[in-house]
């Protein structure tokens, strides 16, 4: 179908917004016609009257793609008195900043007039562009708007943060990207109201399973396969499952490896594999291989797992997990992702311990504090030189294979860490065992 056609007009007489895509045309001009993010702009919350007042403070909209972060900018400038300026950080840099504020000196000083500034990708900009914007919004010449996809905490200089509200926008929800797939299929102005257009229940459930929150995917999802679709001869247009998937072909997996999507799933993958969830870590797991995660970095985090959160209840994982790294060097993806797999699962299904963990930051603990750095016992002391005789090193020392059970008592810590505990076996596992053969033999301190 000619794009022209959905018009009912000639290319002359198409208004400008006829050549922007869907997404686009469809943007909300009010605060009324804005979908979704009800905790931050519903009626009476702060930032909503904030806006609807133009009192507005510097400000970070932070949120996934498509929740709305560029809309509310363009709210914003169409409600200001002030004057509005907009910048990406993709395209924009310091001489740019500096134009803008000496330019919104003058207007401030001459007018009275304030500037509100919203600079898109703000996390695109490096340290030194950064600290360009701070005397402006800290003395208000600047009224600053940033939006970005990362965590403005791992990517925004702490100073901008600690000057601005901080706004976390959430993906929409299924009803909310309904809401706005229906409107744009009953919009005449803007959308496809002009046209007869069936959205098949399950083509819908398909283009929203296919957003993953984002209102952009669906509306440009929307866009192709209406596009994209043959009108029947009564001209009507039927989008089912089928033509839908078609005309989207694939989900964009959210998934940036620089920005908090990757340490929120890096996260929630350790703790499923710590958590005994093998269905929820081996989904992480493929996630992140999906979206072009490095392997390496995956199989680091199993292997340290395998020590952290199994330890003694199971040695086999350590095992298993640095095996399974061995054996991605060895033949690679796509071949390696069933060890990947395998080591994942065993990891997340074995039971679970941190005691190595914890006797580790004991010890470390005594030793950063310098306590307990006292002398080697005599019987301990390196005898092997001819000197360490005269010396009386290694007197007294009992070679514990001399003695049943290979074992002997004898002091093997500093005198002033003698009764010192540093590893608690748990009753996990393999563990068990091990707690219950320390207790008999160091009764003194295995109590």
């Amino acid at each position: 179908m000619d794009p022209l056609d959905l018009f009912s007009t000639t290319q002359s007489e198409l208004p400008t917004t006829a050549y922007m895509p869907l997404a686009a045309r469809m943007r909300p001009r009010q605060l009324e016609d804005l979908v979704g993010q009800e905790e931050v702009l519903g009626a009476g919350r702060p930032l909503r009257r904030a806006i609807e007042s133009d009192r507005l403070t510097s400000l970070i909209l932070f949120g996934p793609p498509g929740c709305g972060k560029t809309t509310i900018a363009a709210l914003i400038a169409g409600s200001t008195k002030g004057h509005f300026e907009q910048i990406s950080a993709v395209t924009s840099g310091v001489a740019d900043i500096k134009r803008i504020i000496g330019e919104a000196k003058d207007r401030r000083r001459i007018y009275r007039q304030r500037t509100i500034l919203f600079i898109d990708e703000i996390h695109r900009f490096n340290k030194g562009q950064q600290d360009a914007l701070l005397p402006a919004v800290e003395d208000g010449t600047v009224v600053l708007i940033g939006a970005t996809t990362s965590n403005p905490f791992f990517d925004i200089n702490a100073a901008l943060v600690s000057r601005s509200q901080m706004v976390r926008l959430k993906p929409l929800d299924d009803a909310a990207i309904a809401q706005i797939v229906q409107r744009a299929l009953a919009d005449k102005e803007n959308g496809y109201g002009n046209l007869t257009i069936a959205l098949t229940p399950e083509a819908l459930e398909h283009l929203l399973r296919c957003s993953v929150g984002d209102a952009r995917n669906a509306l440009n999802g929307l866009e192709a396969a209406v596009l994209a679709a043959e009108p029947g001869a009564d001209g009507a247009i039927i989008l089912g499952e089928t033509e839908m998937a078609e005309a989207i072909r694939q989900k964009a997996l959210r998934y940036d490896k620089d920005g908090d999507q990757h340490y929120d799933i890096v996260s929630a993958f350790i703790k499923s594999m710590r958590g005994s969830d093998p269905d929820a870590a081996i989904y992480w797991m493929s996630r992140m291989l999906a979206a072009g995660e490095d392997p390496r970095f995956i199989m680091r985090r199993v292997v340290i797992c395998a020590s952290e959160d199994v330890g003694n209840a199971d040695p086999t994982a350590l095992l298993v997990a640095v095996a399974a790294a061995q054996a991605l060097e060895l033949i690679g993806l796509p071949e390696a992702r069933h060890n990947i797999s395998q080591a994942v699962i065993y990891v997340a299904s074995a039971p679970k311990s941190n005691s190595v963990t914890v006797a580790m930051g004991k010890a470390a603990t005594v030793v950063e504090e310098q306590r307990g750095l006292g002398a080697v016992p005599i019987p301990l002391r390196d005898a092997s030189y001819p000197s360490a005789a005269r010396l009386g090193h290694g007197q007294g020392y009992l070679y514990a294979h001399n003695y049943p059970e290979h074992f002997v008592y004898q002091q093997y810590l500093p005198d002033e860490l003698r009764q010192e505990r540093f590893y608690e076996a748990s009753s996990n596992g393999a563990e068990k065992a091990t707690k219950e053969r320390l207790a008999r033999l160091w009764k003194d301190r295995y109590q």
